[in-house]
């Protein structure tokens, strides 16, 4: 009876077991973690904005949402191919705020995925901008807005076939861009330190702000208590400790302190990040080279490509290093 019993326990462990511990050898196998991949929506999607002024949200169609960025975000006297550059880039956003927030809205916005301010993209209505621009510039240059949504239409910029989230834009990069981890610390492929050689033109490609060194001090100590200044020794109590990529300042020592370029920026309202400080008398003087946070797309630089004769897939391409870009469904 003991042998019949070793015998069936033989036969259920050929029969049963062996077979369902080969099975989940394989499952491990054969089962890696999938990328969370995500929607490339429709293009007849409508879009949530909050209205910051106004306190309520508008529901509007996502082309017409685009159109009203491009107003708000953007010269309208730029060359076309810019413009549309920057309606991708617009869209882009769009999409990529529907897709994380239209659930439940944005929690700085409940019930909106996207807001009318910098918090998002500034957005401007018809309405708004015939109060606002003459009737010349609205017969002139709003064709040129329209046009250029409608040229792109649907499309948005993917990386590895999902939806970018982070079609980032500011004004002037200084000539080269900057990497997304030296600005805000996460790192996105797409977000590369890249040349942005054409912007000349812009207006702040260059300033200089002035301040007293008592000025100066008093600024620094107000928020940095515990920073000590020896004003007799400012020249060499000020120095720079690294530089990003880009040329935007990533550590600079003042006093007893180190802080981020940054930080000294947003003290003293300059334009950049990318500053070279010289005192002179009682005077200290920053000399800022761009305009804006230098992440992602230069708006002057993509003009200044257009100008060249590059197209916006040529612009968008530069700018967003390795996108594609696809038509929404």
């Amino acid at each position: 009876m003991k042998n019949l019993f070793i015998w069936m326990g033989s036969i259920i462990g050929i029969i049963i077991i062996i077979p369902m511990i080969l099975i989940q050898s394989c499952d491990i196998q054969k089962s890696p973690v999938q990328k969370t991949k995500q929607k490339i929506l429709k293009n007849d999607q409508k879009v949530h904005v909050y209205l910051q002024n106004q306190k309520k949200v508008q529901t509007l169609d996502l082309e017409e949402y685009v159109k009203g960025v491009i107003s708000g975000e953007m010269p309208a006297t730029f060359e076309m191919e810019a413009l549309k550059a920057q309606a991708v880039a617009a869209r882009s956003y769009a999409v990529s705020r529907i897709n994380a927030y239209k659930k439940n809205g944005n929690q700085v916005h409940p019930k909106a995925e996207l807001c009318d301010t910098v918090h998002c993209q500034v957005w401007l209505s018809k309405e708004k901008l015939t109060e606002i621009k003459s009737e010349q510039w609205m017969n002139n240059y709003w064709p040129r807005i329209e046009e250029a949504v409608e040229k792109t239409s649907s499309m948005i910029m993917t990386y590895e076939d999902n939806p970018i989230d982070q079609p980032l834009f500011h004004s002037t990069s200084g000539g080269k861009t900057e990497n997304s981890e030296d600005v805000f610390t996460a790192w996105v492929p797409y977000l590369r330190s890249v040349e942005s050689p054409y912007e000349k033109d812009a207006p702040h490609f260059t300033d200089d702000e002035t301040i007293s060194i008592s000025d100066f001090i008093n600024k620094i100590k107000q928020k940095y208590n515990d920073c000590t200044i020896d004003p007799a020794k400012i020249s060499t109590d000020i120095a720079i400790v690294e530089r990003s990529e880009g040329g935007r300042i990533l550590k600079i020592k003042v006093g007893n302190k180190t802080l981020k370029g940054r930080e000294i920026r947003e003290l003293f309202g300059l334009r950049s990040a990318n500053f070279k400080i010289d005192i002179q008398g009682d005077q200290v003087k920053f000399t800022t080279v761009g305009y804006g946070h230098g992440v992602g797309m230069s708006q002057w630089g993509a003009n200044g490509m257009a100008k060249e004769g590059h197209s916006f897939e040529e612009i968008l391409k530069h700018y967003y290093v390795g996108v594609e870009i696809e038509k929404m469904k």
